[in-house]
């Protein structure tokens, strides 16, 4: 590597001193390298003048096909250090499209303001395709909201707690005084909830299943913000969860409805590949 960027440097320096400086080196080191590599080749590459150093045809010839490979090895050095610097890059997060308005956007916001010439990609898909797409290097970052198993090729941690709830308007807020069954909600109320099989819909069907209720939604929408929406209106009792829905629940838009089993809290975790972490055995190079 040290030839190769002599081989650089001299095109600006000229002098074998200066470039022996320059890589910090000696000079006798410098110059005993291109005599043990003029040796091995068979030819001369440099002429010796009391000016300095020029290159000889061949030396010329030579150069010009190491030029390439040398300016690569410079511009790849150069690129690690961008990216170990978080001055260029992409980073690529995985998460769904409820996650990344209700949670992630104001980090990404300040992140960009910190690192404003990192690209930032956002991919909204099934969890289980998200979670392939991060293990086969596709994304760097996965934000989910659901129980996960643990797994030993990711890191997988938790960064905040949700809390689920029923909600409905005024109306059904006035219907619904005391606290009640879920059986007796789900048999005597519409119900509104995201379409499966999004990771929402699919803790409540978990616990529709361990309470032994046979569960069909009145209303099931893909989007979560019209899930809130439709409950707003009046058109049933949806289910959210709170910190998704701190506008609507402070506003009086919405109103939590008293339920007399708990419903247990969710995590939110991110997940990395412990391939790119520097504190696993796995990432370091012996």
């Amino acid at each position: 590597m040290n030839l190769t960027k002599f081989f650089t440097m001299y095109l600006f320096i000229g002098s074998i001193s200066k470039a022996a400086n320059f890589l910090y080196i000696s000079q006798p080191a410098v110059t005993k390298t291109i005599k043990k590599l003029e040796e091995e080749l068979g030819v001369t590459l440099f002429y010796r003048t009391p000016k300095g150093v020029t290159l000889t045809e061949n030396g010329n010839i030579f150069f010009t096909f190491i030029k390439n490979g040398v300016e690569s090895f410079i511009n790849g050095e150069h690129k690690l250090t961008s990216l170990n610097n978080l001055e260029s890059g992409v980073l690529r997060i995985g998460a769904s499209s409820t996650v990344t308005k209700y949670f992630l956007l104001n980090y990404i916001e300040e992140f960009h303001k910190n690192y404003p010439n990192i690209d930032i990609s956002i991919t909204n898909h099934l969890t289980s395709t998200m979670i392939s797409l991060l293990k086969n290097g596709s994304l760097d970052l996965l934000v989910v909201n659901l129980p996960m198993k643990t797994d030993n090729t990711l890191n997988i941690i938790p960064c905040a707690i949700l809390h689920d709830c029923f909600a409905g308007n005024l109306e059904y807020k006035n219907q619904i005084r005391e606290k009640i069954s879920l059986k007796s909600l789900i048999s005597n109320f519409p119900i509104i909830t995201q379409q499966e099989p999004s990771n929402t819909r699919n803790f409540l069907n978990s616990i529709m299943e361990k309470n032994n209720i046979s569960f069909h939604p009145k209303f099931e929408i893909v989007s979560y913000s019209l899930v809130k929406d439709f409950a707003k209106i009046g058109m049933g009792i949806s289910y959210i969860t709170k910190e998704f829905a701190k506008s609507e629940l402070q506003n009086n838009e919405l109103y939590p409805i008293p339920i007399i089993e708990k419903i247990p809290n969710r995590n939110l975790r991110y997940c990395y590949s412990k391939i790119y972490d520097s504190n696993s055995s796995s990432s370091k190079v012996n």
